[in-house]
């Protein structure tokens, strides 16, 4: 195990491209703009299959 975590850091270190670091925060921040973006559309679609199935079920039983 501990040969395996030493060779993994050492993949790390050698054989990753990693990205500067200007890059790596603007794809965070379009990363983190588009996840609020699908969690608030997530919300509005929830809520109104809420309210419909609200409504559905008020017409039916009352």
């Amino acid at each position: 195990m501990v040969t395996y975590i030493k060779e993994s850091l050492e993949e790390l270190k050698n054989n990753v491209t990693w990205l500067e670091r200007s890059k790596a925060s603007n794809l965070m921040v379009i990363v983190a703009v588009f996840s609020i973006l699908f969690a608030l559309a997530t919300w509005g679609v929830d809520s109104l299959f809420s309210k419909l199935i609200t409504l559905y079920f008020e017409k039916l039983i009352g």
